[in-house]
C-alpha cells in the first residue's frame, strides 16, 4: 500500500481535512439535537452514520459523478432540493416539539428514545444529500490523488477523514451527554432545541441560496 502514497503530500492534506472537519455545520447540528433526544447512544450512531457518507462522497469523485453533478445544473439542484428539504424537516421536527411539555413531547423527541436505525438513517441522509460535501470531494480530493491510483487512493483518505469525523463529533457527542442534566431542565431544553432547528431550517435555506 506505501508504493500508491510515494511522495503523498501528507501535511496539506491532513491540514486541509482537519479545518473542514472542524468547520461546524449541520452534521455538528444533528449530532447535538440526536445527543438531546437518545443520549449518547443516539448521538455515536449519528456520528458513525454521518462518517460513513464519506465513502459516498469519495466513491462519487472517483467516479465522476461529482463532476456530473457539478456541470448538470438539474441534476446539481435536485440534490440541492432533497438536501435543503431534509435538514428543514430535522430542523421543523425541533422546533415542533420544543413548544410541547416535555413530559408529553413527540416520542421520537423525548429522552431515551434511542432507535438505532433511525440515527443511522438520519445521520447517513444529512451527509449524503449535503451536495455541498460532493462539491468539496470532488475539488479538493482529485488535488491529492494520482488518478492511475485513484479508487484506493479515495478509500484510504476517506477512511483517514472518517476517523476524523468520528473523534470530533465523538467528542460533540460526549460534551453534550456531560451536561445533558443542565440541558435538561424543560426551559433550558426547548429554547435549545428551538435554537438547533431554526439554524438547521437557515442551513436549508443557505443550501438552496445561488
Amino acid at each position: 500500500m506505501a508504493f500508491l502514497f510515494d511522495g503523498f503530500a501528507w501535511l496539506p492534506f491532513l491540514t486541509t481535512f482537519i479545518l473542514l472537519t472542524l468547520a461546524p455545520g449541520a452534521d455538528t447540528l444533528l449530532v447535538m439535537r440526536n445527543a438531546m433526544r437518545g443520549g449518547l447512544p443516539d448521538a455515536l450512531v449519528s456520528t458513525f452514520a454521518i462518517c460513513c457518507g464519506l465513502f459516498v462522497h469519495a466513491t462519487a469523485s472517483a467516479l465522476g459523478i461529482a463532476a456530473f453533478l457539478a456541470v448538470t445544473p438539474w441534476a446539481y439542484q435536485a440534490l440541492k432540493m432533497a438536501g435543503a428539504l431534509y435538514l428543514a424537516w430535522l430542523g421543523w421536527s425541533s422546533l415542533q416539539a420544543s413548544f410541547q411539555p416535555y413530559s408529553t413531547a413527540a416520542p421520537e423527541l423525548s429522552q431515551g428514545q434511542f432507535r438505532w436505525i433511525r440515527s443511522m438513517r438520519e445521520g447517513f441522509l444529512s451527509n449524503v444529500l449535503n451536495p455541498k460535501t460532493m462539491v468539496v470531494y470532488f475539488a479538493l480530493l482529485p488535488q491529492f490523488i494520482d488518478p492511475e491510483a485513484a479508487w484506493v487512493q479515495s478509500m484510504v483518505l476517506a477512511g483517514l477523514h472518517f476517523m476524523m469525523g468520528v473523534l470530533y463529533l465523538g467528542a460533540v457527542a460526549l460534551l453534550v451527554n456531560r451536561m445533558i442534566d443542565w440541558w435538561f431542565d424543560p426551559v433550558k431544553r426547548s429554547w435549545i432545541d428551538r435554537a438547533i432547528g431554526a439554524s438547521l431550517m437557515a442551513m436549508a435555506g443557505l443550501l438552496l441560496a445561488p
